[in-house]
């Protein structure tokens, strides 16, 4: 693992300030504020329109924030963008890859927009095509990819740089469960060597299996944020599934009169 992430002197990876953004006279994001720490897999749910997806790209330095502050391992994302950038890794829900390129000439391209074309980034990627089954493609170009190879592809190109902080959204679409497997052991192995993963998903079974601590939002603000214990408390619903206390909290109780309507 990349020594960046032993060397660091704070404690939180991200941290998040009152953090709003508006498109017109919608409030997609509405003064949130959280923080991921050193060693931690943090889940970010919510429903469809929740703010999940305009709040990531906040975080990755896509889209400007109208108010608050957000700061990686210290740096202030909007004074130091390169810096936070640099230390980074970003895996969105559907990639954009350049189709005229191969897969292997992809990873080379973003290793050097990184500036790190050496050899450690070259043997980290081809163990990772490896992992993924992806070898026998690398040499193919992009267009010829299915969903789940340019999605493999595209973690495979945030995970060879070794960044402490990888921000990704909905990784498991389209992988099979082989792929989703390696997926999450990653994932565990990067907490585990000291980064961070802030990942937002609609899986609450992966959300319950990876995540150290969990946010909640629904209409651009948060409503709960703990550890899975505490937010059991806070719904009132000790031993429940993570499934459950999501419909509880984020008000879906006609759920249950739709699934008896269908069993009916």
């Amino acid at each position: 693992m990349n020594t960046e992430l032993t060397s660091m002197k704070y404690k939180s990876m991200l941290t998040v300030k009152e953090l709003s953004k508006r498109f017109a006279e919608y409030q997609a994001v509405d003064s949130i504020s959280l923080e991921v720490k050193k060693g931690e897999i943090f889940g970010f749910l919510g429903p469809n329109g929740a703010g999940k997806t305009t709040t990531i790209k906040m975080l990755a330095g896509l889209l400007k924030p109208d108010e608050g502050l957000i700061t990686i391992n210290g740096f202030d994302l909007a004074k130091m963008p390169e810096e936070c950038k640099r230390l980074t890794g970003y895996i969105p829900d559907r990639p954009f890859l350049y189709e005229k390129l191969t897969g292997m000439e992809f990873l080379g391209f973003i290793a050097g927009l990184y500036g790190k074309e050496n050899e450690r980034v070259e043997q980290k990627a081809q163990k990772l095509l490896d992992l993924f089954d992806l070898a026998v493609w690398q040499d193919f170009l992009i267009e010829s990819y299915s969903h789940g190879m340019r999605q493999k592809l595209i973690i495979t190109a945030a995970f060879m740089l070794e960044p402490p902080l990888i921000i990704v959204d909905e990784p498991m679409v389209g992988l099979d469960p082989k792929s989703a497997r390696i997926v999450k052991e990653l994932f565990k192995e990067h907490a585990d060597q000291g980064g961070a993963v802030f990942l937002s998903t609609h899986s609450m079974e992966v959300a319950e299996e990876l995540c150290n601590r969990i946010s909640i939002i629904v209409e651009g603000r948060l409503i709960a944020s703990g550890s899975l214990v505490a937010i059991r408390q806070q719904a009132e619903s000790d031993g429940s599934s993570l499934e459950d206390i999501f419909l509880q909290l984020t008000g879906s109780f006609e759920l249950q009169e739709v699934i008896k309507a269908i069993r009916s």
